[in-house]
């Protein structure tokens, strides 16, 4: 665990000291919770649309976080060539189908965005990854229906087909790449009472992936130091309201031996 700790420490300081720039194509409703979580960890976020401009901001960055939780023919545009050049550049992409399994344009979208260009990392909640796998999964809206472990076969089944890393958000969180299985069950149940709690997960990932090309290290090591924050945030008072302030506090805080002495972390 001490070493698991210090290689989630590691990546910290790495993102603290290059404050690398991702860049997310992600829903309205979210932009500023997670352009402040990036921050608070030490990178730099831009919000980058126009289909425009998406390619050449791309280039400049150091990972694209892709996020289908607000749709609209413009964003698929701009996810389409961002998704395509970052695979072209070799740049780390993070992919978030939010509300994948609720109606039938975004199923599409998310097809078509996985078959053009896959993703390194796919970050969703269990209703999501079960749905993208294929398993006509119910969801609530953006909300799970089911617990996260009940998407470990679905989430292993994208990994393989996908060739990427698969995160299923929920009271514990899983992290699957092939064989490797990692479960964090840091946290907080207040953080489901926040808005943009699991699209601040995934933008979190990018900075990670930014900065350790091991993909399955990098998701695992993002979700840890969103549950830690998560549980400092909810320590200092229990209402969603301050605990959006106090996550960002906690991200910008957080030390090595806090890591250390919370990390909740299993792997096989």
């Amino acid at each position: 665990m001490a070493q698991s700790s210090q290689a989630i420490w590691t990546d910290v300081e790495h993102i603290r000291v290059q404050a690398p720039l991702i860049h997310n194509i992600t829903n309205f409703v979210v932009m500023n919770n997670t352009a402040n979580a990036l921050l608070a960890l030490g990178a730099s976020p831009a919000m980058v649309h126009a289909p425009e401009e998406v390619e050449e901001f791309v280039a400049i960055s150091s990972a694209l976080v892709v996020n289908i939780g607000t749709l609209d023919s413009t964003f698929v545009a701009g996810m389409k060539l961002a998704m395509q050049r970052a695979k072209a550049l070799g740049k780390p992409v993070v992919f978030d189908p939010v509300g994948v399994g609720a109606t039938t344009f975004r199923n599409q979208v998310s097809q078509e965005l996985l078959t053009l260009a896959a993703p390194d990392v796919i970050r969703g909640n269990a209703s999501e990854i079960m749905a993208l796998a294929g398993l006509n999964a119910q969801t609530k809206g953006v909300d799970s229906l089911f617990g996260s472990d009940a998407a470990i076969d679905a989430a292993k089944r994208l990994s393989s087909v996908w060739s990427c890393v698969v995160v299923v958000s929920g009271a514990v969180d899983y992290i699957i790449q092939g064989e490797r299985v990692a479960a964090i069950a840091n946290g907080h149940p207040l953080m489901a009472k926040v808005t943009g709690m699991g699209c601040t997960a995934t933008a979190l990932t990018g900075a990670f992936a930014a900065v350790n090309t091991d993909y399955f290290q990098a998701a695992t090591h993002a979700m840890a130091v969103m549950g830690i924050a998560g549980e400092l945030a909810a320590e200092q008072k229990s209402a969603p309201g301050s605990l959006q302030v106090n996550f960002l506090d906690a991200l910008h805080e957080l030390t090595a031996a806090t890591i250390t002495d919370r990390l909740q972390l299993t792997q096989s």
